[in-house]
C-alpha cells in the first residue's frame, strides 16, 4: 500500500510497516478516552502491549455534537510514535480537510457516508493523497448506503454507538449489519466496529465478523491500559478461534 506523502509532518519516526490488508484480529485503542495530559505515556503503554494502530476520533461540533482534537495533535503524535494512525473524521467536509490530516501523519482516513452525496469522489481524493480509505456508517444507516462503493475502500467502520461521545453503551442491534458487511468484503478489507467495545461485548463483535475493534474507555480508563488491551485481545482471539472451529 502506498505510504502517505507527509511533507509537513517532520517526523523523526516513520510509520510502521503495518499492513492493513493482512487479515487478523486487531485492537485499535481510541485516543479519545486517553488522558491528554499524559498522552505520550499512554500511547507508549499500549504500544508496548502490542497495539499496532491508534484510532483517532476527530469531531467538528457540527456532524456530531462535540469537538475533540485535530491536525496539531495528530502532527505531534506522529512525531512520538510509529503506530499506524487511523483517523476517523466525524466531520461534515472530509474532502476539504483530508489532505491536512494526511500531511499531519494519518495513515488511514475514514469518512462518514452520511455527510456526502458523492462518496466515490471522497474516496478517490483520499486515495490520491496516498492514504488508505475507510467509510463509516452510523447505527441508523443501512448497509445499502455503501453497497455501491464498498469494493473501493480498505476498511468499513460500523458505529455501535451514536458518534460524538465516548463511554456509551454498545448497541447489539448493529451486529446483524456487521454480519451482512462481512459477506460483502474481501479478505484484504477490514471490518471495524467502534463504540462500547469491552471484555463483555468484544466476543460478539468478532463472532459477527468484525476484525478491527476500537476500544477507548475499556483501555484508557483502566488502571493498566496495557493489561486491558491484552485482555481484550485474548477474548477477541478466543472468539475468532471459536468461529473458525
Amino acid at each position: 500500500m502506498q505510504k502517505p506523502n507527509r511533507p509537513d509532518s517532520s517526523s523523526p519516526s516513520e510509520s510502521s510497516e503495518f499492513d492493513l490488508r493482512a487479515p487478523g484480529i486487531r485492537i485499535a485503542p481510541s485516543l479519545l478516552s486517553a488522558d491528554f495530559a499524559r498522552l505520550s505515556e499512554q500511547v507508549r503503554l499500549v504500544e508496548q502491549a502490542g497495539a499496532e494502530m491508534l484510532h483517532l476520533d476527530v469531531m467538528d461540533g457540527h456532524f456530531v455534537p462535540n469537538i475533540s482534537f485535530g491536525v496539531p495533535v495528530i502532527r505531534s503524535l506522529r512525531k512520538s510514535t510509529s503506530l499506524y494512525l487511523d483517523a476517523h473524521l466525524m466531520i461534515t467536509e472530509p474532502k476539504r480537510y483530508a489532505e491536512a490530516f494526511v500531511k499531519a501523519g494519518s495513515d488511514l482516513i475514514t469518512f462518514h457516508v452520511e455527510v456526502t452525496d458523492e462518496p466515490r469522489a471522497v474516496i478517490d481524493h483520499i486515495r490520491g493523497l496516498g492514504a488508505a480509505v475507510g467509510v463509516s456508517i452510523n447505527p441508523g444507516t443501512p448497509v445499502s448506503a455503501i453497497e455501491k462503493i464498498v469494493g473501493d475502500v480498505d476498511l468499513v467502520l460500523v458505529m455501535s454507538v451514536w458518534p460524538g461521545f465516548g463511554g456509551q453503551a454498545f448497541m447489539p442491534e448493529v451486529l446483524e449489519k456487521v454480519g451482512s458487511l462481512r459477506g460483502l468484503l474481501g479478505p484484504h478489507q477490514r471490518l471495524q466496529i467502534d463504540g462500547g467495545i469491552d471484555p463483555k461485548t468484544i466476543a460478539d463483535a468478532v463472532k459477527a465478523g468484525a476484525d478491527t475493534l476500537v476500544a477507548g474507555s475499556a483501555i484508557f480508563q483502566h488502571q493498566d491500559p496495557g493489561a486491558a488491551l491484552a485482555e481484550l485481545r485474548r477474548v477477541a482471539l478466543s472468539a475468532a478461534a471459536e468461529v473458525q472451529g
